[in-house]
């Protein structure tokens, strides 16, 4: 199982996608960072000198969750659109294997996506407070939550993502539902269904890392009022990781048991 997932980590370090959507990911992160550390102190927004204003920057960093979770789609749902599966599994006949072994291996490349998404964050926002001539409002406990959150959510995420590319095999389908879901969908039904937002996959992982509910939803859902409040630390990690496990037996009794063409 070891040989196995360094073979899908050596596929993703040799693979220009791999980097494509990591340097994306860490631009998308800086520019909406320092977009709100430059509306930080304005349209009632709390200022930089709070602990409140860096902390929305340094939650800000959702676009590496996000991505962490279209790279493990890609890992697994790349293998049919380049042909590349009968091979693989000629190597290795056990086709629960391989898969178990690219979600093990896109969590892993997740959670750089995760560290590198809040060291962006956390360097502009604490950046734009010394610019200022304030004080980091924040403790170092509290910043290495934040770390371990986007870490632990960007893993997780990375880890569905590939589970949701062994199900579904069509690349163009997962990035366009991965995309569609996380900043159409969930917005929609948080903003709609206040109960069942803390549940919403996306938004559980950006709660790991401090967002608050609605903090990293898009449009007029950004930053609503809700009624819910954000599932605690294990729970949220409890949850993704039961929904990684159950797309993970679907597509094992499914499609990873049919016909490579």
């Amino acid at each position: 199982m070891i040989t196995l997932v360094r073979v899908e980590l050596l596929k993703l370090r040799t693979t220009r996608l791999s980097y494509g959507l990591l340097a994306a990911a860490i631009g998308l992160t800086a520019v909406f960072c320092i977009i709100e550390s430059v509306r930080a102190g304005t349209n009632a927004l709390p200022p930089l000198s709070s602990a409140a204003g860096v902390t929305d920057v340094i939650t800000g960093g959702v676009w590496s969750m996000i991505f962490a979770a279209i790279l493990g789609a890609t890992l697994s749902s790349g293998e049919f659109r380049h042909a590349t599966a009968t091979g693989t599994y000629l190597v290795t006949p056990s086709r629960t294997r391989v898969m178990a072994a690219k979600i093990v291996a896109a969590a892993i490349a997740g959670a750089i996506f995760g560290l590198l998404g809040w060291a962006v964050a956390t360097g502009v926002g604490l950046s734009f407070a010394a610019a200022h001539g304030y004080a980091n409002p924040l403790t170092g406990g509290t910043i290495a939550r934040f770390a371990a959150g986007h870490v632990v959510a960007a893993a997780l995420l990375g880890a569905i993502g590939a589970a949701l590319g062994s199900l579904i095999r069509s690349q163009l389908a997962d990035v366009i539902g991965i995309l569609v879901w996380s900043i159409v969908v969930e917005s929609i039904l948080g903003g709609l269904f206040s109960a069942v937002q803390p549940y919403l996959p996306y938004t559980a992982a950006t709660t790991l890392a401090g967002t608050p509910l609605g903090g990293a939803a898009f449009g007029p859902a950004h930053n609503a009022a809700t009624s819910a409040s954000p599932l605690p630390f294990a729970a949220a990690t409890a949850l993704l990781v039961a929904i990684a496990v159950a797309i993970a037996i679907i597509a094992a009794r499914t499609t990873v048991r049919g016909d490579v063409t």
